[in-house]
Formats: C-alpha cells, sequence, structure tokens
C-alpha cells in the first residue's frame, strides 16, 4: 500500500494534504494514529475527491475500478489524477478508467513498498521511482509530477510511460 507512506512524506515535505476514507474503518482510524484530523485533514471519500486539486488514485486495481464512478465525478477541469500503477490507465478497455480530457493524469512509481518509501523517507534517504505523464490538459503536468515525486520522497526520478510501468520487473 503506497497512500499511507507517501500521504506522510508529502505531509512532512510540507504539502497541503487531505486524505479520504470511509468511516468506522480501520484505515480511517489509522490516518487519524497518524495524525491526520477528522474535518480538517481526513474526510469522507467524496469530500476528500471534491476538495482536492491532486487526486491520489493510490488504490488497488480492483478497488479502483469499484470507486471509478464516484471519483470521475469529481474530476474537474484543472484537477490532477495521479496514478502509482498503470493497470487501470493502460488496460482502460477493460477497467473503463478513462479520464476527461481536461484533466492532467500522471504517474510516479516508488521502486519499493509504501513501509518502504517512509522508512528510508524517515532515514533521510530517497527510493527511487518512475513517473509519467499520460495526459497534459493543464500544460502543467510534467511540473506536478516531478513535484509530487519529490515530495513522496523519491531519491532519483527516472521517466516511463503508463504501459512500460505497468510491464516492467
Amino acid at each position: 500500500m503506497q497512500g499511507p507512506g507517501q500521504a506522510l512524506n508529502q505531509l512532512d515535505n510540507g504539502i497541503n494534504v487531505i486524505v479520504g476514507q470511509r468511516r468506522d474503518s480501520k484505515t480511517w482510524d489509522k490516518a487519524v494514529r497518524d495524525g491526520f484530523v477528522p474535518g480538517e485533514t481526513l474526510f469522507e471519500i467524496e469530500e476528500a475527491l471534491q476538495r482536492g486539486t491532486i487526486i491520489c488514485y493510490l488504490l488497488s486495481d480492483a478497488a479502483q475500478i469499484a470507486l471509478w464512478p464516484t471519483v470521475q465525478k469529481h474530476l474537474t477541469p484543472g484537477k490532477a489524477l495521479y496514478f502509482s500503477h498503470g493497470f487501470s490507465i493502460t488496460y482502460n478497455d477493460q477497467t473503463g478508467i478513462v479520464p476527461p480530457a481536461d484533466v492532467d493524469v500522471i504517474l510516479v512509481a516508488p521502486k519499493g513498498s509504501g513501509t518502504s518509501l517512509r522508512r528510508m523517507f524517515l532515514q533521510g534517504r530517497g527510493l527511487n521511482s518512475s513517473y509519467a505523464i499520460h495526459q497534459d490538459a493543464t500544460g502543467r503536468a510534467w511540473e506536478r509530477a516531478i513535484a509530487l515525486g519529490i515530495a513522496v520522497g523519491s531519491g532519483y526520478l527516472f521517466e516511463t510511460d503508463f504501459k512500460k510501468k505497468f510491464t516492467q520487473t
């Protein structure tokens, strides 16, 4: 799971992070233990989607498919949809995940687990990551991807594309 490690690293790097979770879930409770505050930095999923400008879609492939109708209705012009895995976009004919043309679609994929990413960040080290731009609607997708790559704790960023990221071993 990339979500907790990436969110905490971004927060520690000064990024304004909000988290969307289902209330009364173990993940909600973990977010609270991690320091996120209900109603301030922790919200129900739909409210977080509405408030966020860069939607970090860090769910399993199956969960991304299931939640897509909810996410899609909150992808307003100028927002960015961020992945750490290329499956949903690469195989959108099977997943149904086709972002609107007026949002950026970017990827930063750390080469390790979210817990490794967080541990290395706390040690003052970085974990190498690939990045990709699938769709640049705002003219700022590259800038957003690089900034997020740094914010999540990447030690080195190298360019790829969504398909290569999914098929790389």
